[in-house]
């Protein structure tokens, strides 16, 4: 694992082994037949894909952070040596499962390499589509010609879904074809931050997360613009919460998914300055927040420094509701699905509206109460800019049947 010592996987019987690691999924899957327990790592520490036999959860269910392996052993009733338990556990605690010290460095490893890099390596590629140049082009390709698209027009902005192409890929044709004969030299990419509330550290009075990475997708890498960083006084970024210590960026998939259709509608040169947006909920419960005033600083300063910039255009990448029981509903999608369709249309209303007050009341009447990430990013936009109007291009949904939930999204091109 990336540049720590094998010296310091867990390596005692008598002392307690370190607990399976509380943040991390153990989804059950079958494959073959035969039944699996596959930990997913939302921060990517973890090997990826991995997996265990589904009978490993008797083990797994011991390992609280009290019991050694002379515990363990006296369980056993002599089916295994101890040598060999110890062996699992490094084996474990080698992949990230395990909340150890081992881990501690293997995370503080990955998220300074990715700090010095100067590149961010796609997240979703492979996954969420061809890793293949060649047969994304063609799955693009073929996307839009069967999905439907909209007329190009001038516009200032456009806000877009950041679902998985998987299950979205007609709402990102919808709303990318918009722009396709655009030219923009500078792109500002506002989008929702999925994780920077688990560095709180690092961004609780910083919800503003600014990368100067080049991203890096099968069908072309994009540099950052580094004027923006030039504009700002380190005195002003304290003001405003913006931060270019760009952790919250390695594992986002936020902005990559819009990156890849930009690059498969322009073939002009263009750089970007993406921007991850942190939580927003302060501004539903008032209008003299902390956050508020940071919101509306920052926005004032996009505002005056690029409202008259012909050479650039936003992007803001949200999606919508999020319900259901995969999301804490008691409730299953289908029965919420009515209010959340009557919500949402009310939240893409106000935000066509160009009105940022609209949008914080719009928000107000549920308080969130259905998860909709593209909050901060649209609300902040709309600050900066209040006197562009909006059409609403598109709304969808993803029903994920199977685990009683679903996700809505929609599209506004802004002029």
């Amino acid at each position: 694992m990336t540049g720590v010592k094998k010296e310091r996987l867990f390596n005692s019987f008598d002392k307690p082994i370190p607990p399976v690691r509380y943040d991390i999924q153990q989804i059950p899957i079958q494959q073959n037949g035969e039944e699996f327990i596959y930990f997913y790592d939302s921060l990517s520490y973890a090997t990826g894909d991995f997996s265990l036999p589904a009978d490993s959860q008797t083990v797994l269910s011991l390992l609280d952070g009290n019991r050694s392996i002379d515990d363990l052993i006296t369980l056993s009733h002599g089916e295994v040596s101890k040598n060999d338990l110890l062996n699992y556990i490094r084996y474990l605690d080698e992949n990230g499962i395990l909340q150890s010290k081992f881990f501690k460095h293997l995370a503080k490893n990955i998220e300074i390499d990715y700090e010095q890099s100067a590149y961010h390596i796609s997240n979703t590629a492979g996954i969420s589509y061809p890793n293949s140049p060649t047969q994304l082009i063609s799955y693009l390709n073929q996307a839009f010609e069967l999905h439907e698209q909209s007329e190009p027009k001038e516009a200032r902005a456009l806000f877009a879904p950041h679902i998985d192409p998987r299950v979205g890929l007609s709402a990102f044709v919808k709303a990318f074809s918009a722009i396709r004969d655009l030219q923009p030299k500078k792109v500002f990419i506002l989008a929702t931050s999925h994780y920077s509330g688990m560095y709180n550290e690092l961004y609780d009075d910083f919800p503003f997360i600014v990368s100067e990475k080049t991203f890096q997708l099968p069908n072309g890498s994009i540099d950052s613009n580094k004027d923006f960083r030039r504009m700002l006084s380190p005195k002003k970024w304290n003001k405003i919460g913006v931060s270019f210590q760009d952790r919250a960026h390695r594992v986002e998939h936020s902005i990559e998914l819009h990156l890849l259709f930009l690059n498969h509608i322009w073939k002009h040169d263009f750089e970007i300055i993406p921007i991850l947006i942190g939580g927003m909920d302060e501004l539903l419960y008032s209008d003299e927040s902390h956050k508020q005033a940071q919101m509306e600083t920052f926005a004032a300063f996009l505002e005056e420094t690029y409202g008259n910039d012909p050479e650039a255009f936003f992007l803001i990448s949200g999606d919508l509701s999020h319900f259901g029981k995969k999301f804490g509903d008691q409730e299953a999608a289908t029965s919420l699905l009515p209010n959340v369709e009557a919500n949402d249309q009310l939240i893409l209303s106000a935000g066509a509206s160009g009105n940022p007050k609209h949008l914080i009341y719009a928000m107000r009447e549920t308080f969130d109460k259905f998860r909709i990430c593209g909050f901060p990013p649209l609300v902040t936009f709309l600050s900066a800019f209040p006197k562009l109007s909006g059409e609403i291009l598109s709304y969808d949904l993803w029903d994920e049947q199977e685990r009683e939930s679903a996700v809505t999204f929609g599209s506004i091109l802004f002029n």
